[in-house]
């Protein structure tokens, strides 16, 4: 889409804060991550996926492992139509379930088309799904994703949205609307999350492994019972339980885990401060 002056276009994060703000500084890092993940074993068409979100330096190796999963399996023609990429607010946002409601995303990598069409048949009819940009203002959960799709799937139209809430209504909503729309189009869903945050690394680790047990076996009901406010072993619950049983639907029995760090392997000096768990996880189905 070639912008013009009724275009609705929605700019990104580009500040500098989470991923580089010059593009080809960003084009290069992003690619690197990529490209330093390795060919994947993976087969079968991607219909979801994990990736991290923190700033690119800590969890940008991590994310590279899912979307060159994604590349990879695109290139050989099990692309997706649209990537439906999906987040939460860090600052509390109104329940429900809010798509952005633009033509356009723009991030340093360049513009991204929204599948606008799409995004309002999944809204049509459904009340805790809205076509609403104000929680997406400041929120890096779903955006920080945004550079990696562009580069693992250039032209790919995109829908984001942003789970204001952890009721199982609404997840079972939104879980109705991927399935409505997978009906004519072929999904990826990208569900946007870290794993557990404390200063105890053995913690963070020994946690992050129960939990992504759980993701790779596609247990949703053990990963909702084990999350709590005061144990948030994925701080995107919502988008990933949205993304598992998603999968589920779509015949998929078992999540592929590419790879798992947290900031404590790769930066010791934050262990016994803060450390944050990252998981690369992708769903195939024939």
């Amino acid at each position: 889409m070639k912008p013009n002056s009724e275009t609705r276009v929605h700019v990104t994060l580009g500040d500098g804060r989470w991923f580089p703000s010059d593009p080809a500084d960003l084009r290069r890092e992003v690619d690197a991550y990529i490209d330093a993940a390795g060919a994947s074993s993976v087969t079968g068409r991607i219909v979801s996926a994990i990736a991290p979100h923190a700033g690119y330096v800590y969890s940008g190796p991590v994310a590279g492992y899912t979307f060159r999963a994604i590349r990879d399996t695109a290139q050989v023609g099990l692309a997706p139509d649209i990537v439906v990429v999906l987040g939460f607010s860090h600052r509390g946002a109104a329940p429900g379930v809010a798509l952005l409601d633009a033509d356009i995303i723009r991030s340093p990598m360049g513009d991204a088309v929204v599948n606008t069409a799409a995004a309002a048949r999944m809204a049509k009819g459904r009340s805790r799904i809205s076509l609403d940009s104000r929680p997406h203002r400041g929120e890096h959960s779903a955006e920080n994703e945004i550079p990696f799709v562009q580069a693992a799937l250039p032209d790919t139209p995109l829908i984001v949205g942003i789970i204001g809430d952890h009721d199982a209504r609404t997840r079972q909503e939104l879980l109705e609307a991927l399935e409505d729309l997978s009906g004519t189009h072929k999904l990826l869903v990208v569900a946007s999350t870290d794993l557990l945050h404390d200063a105890d690394y053995d913690k963070v680790t020994a946690t992050d492994h129960r939990t992504l047990e759980r993701i790779t076996t596609l247990d949703s009901t053990g990963l909702a019972k084990s999350w709590g406010y005061r144990n948030q072993v994925c701080c995107g619950i919502g988008p990933v339980l949205t993304a598992m049983d998603y999968a589920h639907a779509q015949g998929c029995t078992a999540g592929t885990l590419l790879r798992y760090r947290n900031s404590g392997d790769d930066h010791p000096e934050s262990r016994g401060n803060w450390v944050v768990g990252y998981g690369a996880v992708v769903f195939t189905a024939d």
